[in-house]
């Protein structure tokens, strides 16, 4: 523990070194900073101890004058970023350099993330094909492993987002609102997934890694990749076995879980209260539960936390804060 610590000491001062200019209108181009080998070492090596993580769904980056909209400008210190303005195209190769250094260099997991309504998506996809179809069948056992089917294509509609861009996992965001993928449907949609990605108890290394090279090649060997759920209200139990968190939308502040503490990730909305003082951020970073480790604290729209105002004095200043809250520093 304290090896960890002082690697988190590490970080800390990393983080406090980025650049001042913090207009995220400027014209000119913020350089972010770089540091040594050992830097990004202790860094990555923190990252892959038993800790509570920090989370953020991250958005409107695109623009690469200012650090508040690039990937560069995020704390290195982030865990887990889900990649909420979508993937961006390939021959955007200024981002994508950018991606793969805070993914690789720095260690911060990169997720595809996206709200799982089968009903809301386009026509001419080819799972809604199949789900258009299977929906005009006659009731019965056909038509159930035709539904199941097309559910199973939407599952690998997004697989292949995160394999096919060598990210780092999924993030269901789960908010049916009505939609035909809720109860039952999105368990089985989830447990598709769960046989490329996740802890998925049910399934060995060996046997995954088949299904995986099948679909996407022989020179594609990680295993390893990531599933989550997150969504207003507790997620129905069976999903903890083969889910790495629940991405708790507390944002209302809140810490009340039936999920085990470990897995649950309590996530406050900087999108819409980025101006006040984000005291539900802070209540959730130092919340501690009586036994064991909470799984982590985040916020929605990070980003707007790069917003220097009254409340805020430095690019990320309360979120970073909230880091060495939830994991302080030895120094």
């Amino acid at each position: 523990m304290k090896t960890i610590k002082y690697l988190l000491a590490l970080v800390a001062m990393g983080s406090l070194m980025y650049a001042c200019d913090t207009d995220i209108k400027t014209n000119e181009i913020q350089e972010p900073y770089t540091y040594s080998d050992l830097y990004y070492q202790n860094l990555r090596d923190y990252k892959a101890s038993d800790h509570s993580i920090s989370f953020g769904w991250f958005a409107q980056y695109g623009g690469q004058n200012s650090l508040g909209v690039r990937f560069m400008g995020l704390p290195d210190s982030l865990d887990i970023c889900s990649m909420w303005g979508g993937i961006p195209a390939q021959e955007n190769t200024d981002i994508w350099e950018e991606i793969r250094f805070v993914q690789k260099v720095k260690g911060t997991k990169m997720f595809a993330v996206a709200i799982t309504r089968i009903d809301a998506e386009t026509d001419e996809k080819d799972f809604k094909i199949a789900y258009n179809e299977a929906l005009q069948m006659s009731a019965g056992e056909e038509k159930d492993a035709a539904i199941n089917k097309a559910i199973e294509m939407y599952a690998e509609y997004f697989l292949d987002q995160v394999f096919e861009n060598d990210l780092d996992g999924f993030d269901a965001d789960y908010e049916p609102e009505g939609d035909f993928l809720s109860g039952d449907h999105f368990l089985h949609f989830m447990n598709y997934l769960a046989k490329y990605m996740g802890p998925n108890p049910n399934i060995t290394k060996e046997e995954r890694l088949a299904l995986i090279q099948e679909r996407y090649g022989k020179d594609v060997t990680d295993t390893d990749k990531m599933l989550c759920v997150d969504a207003t209200g507790d997620p129905t139990s069976s999903l903890i076995d083969i889910c790495n968190y629940y991405i708790a939308q507390a944002y209302g502040g809140g810490t009340s879980t039936g999920w085990p503490i470990e897995k649950v990730v309590f996530c406050c909305n900087m999108g819409d209260n980025w101006q006040g003082k984000m005291s539900e951020m802070y209540a959730q970073a130092r919340y501690q539960p009586a036994t064991g480790r909470k799984g982590g604290f985040g916020a929605f729209f990070i980003h707007r936390d790069y917003n220097v105002h009254e409340n805020n004095p430095r690019p990320y200043g309360r979120f970073r804060e909230c880091i060495q809250i939830q994991n302080p520093a030895i120094y």
